[in-house]
């Protein structure tokens, strides 16, 4: 029979666990762009969260399964959450290089640029002849609007997306218009 007390700690268990995985997606965001203290610092508050959690399974895992199961569910629902506030409030730069033969290349960085897009072409020498590199520096939530518009240009063009751990000056689209960045990210 499940008490209401018994479902109070399953709660408990499971919100804690939520705010354990979260920590953990934020941390290891910290840890990709080298930022010791901010990581350090959640890898502590995640690893006391841990600690609580788990002695509270323990000691009765094989009789209490809805304490098992609450640890279980915060565990996904805490992965989620973590992207969430990562996709959200955290901002991600990533570096889009893209090859494509001469005139679709051209064509584009004329249409990223149409788009608030700010874009350097290169020229360069591929396996069957000349061909024109478009790089592009963008915030992660514009990769998706950014690669449509590639799309749109050249279906056949490569397309090479990376993340940019930092950023120095430049031409960023900020929402719908693009401005000037000139400070360092």
């Amino acid at each position: 029979m499940i008490t209401g007390e018994a479902l109070l700690g399953a709660g408990f268990i499971f919100l804690l666990r939520v705010v354990n995985y979260a920590i953990s997606t934020i941390r290891t965001v910290a840890i990709s762009r080298g930022q010791r203290v901010l990581s350090s610092g959640l890898a502590f508050i995640e690893a006391f969260l841990f600690a609580v959690v788990i002695a509270s399974i323990v000691q009765d895992i094989t009789s209490n399964w809805l304490h098992l199961f609450a640890y279980c569910l915060g565990a996904a629902a805490g992965g989620w959450v973590g992207m969430a506030i990562e996709s959200r409030f955290i901002t991600g730069y990533m570096s889009v290089s893209v090859v494509s033969s001469t005139q679709r290349g051209h064509d584009i960085a004329v249409a990223l640029r149409e788009g608030g897009f700010g874009v350097t072409e290169t020229i360069g020498e591929g396996l069957q002849g000349p061909v024109t590199m478009v790089r592009s520096v963008v915030m992660k939530r514009d990769v998706q609007s950014l690669l449509k518009i590639i799309r749109t240009v050249d279906l056949e063009a490569f397309v090479a997306v990376e993340e940019a751990r930092a950023i120095h000056r430049g031409w960023l689209k900020t929402r719908d218009t693009p401005r000037s960045r000139n400070a360092d990210y």
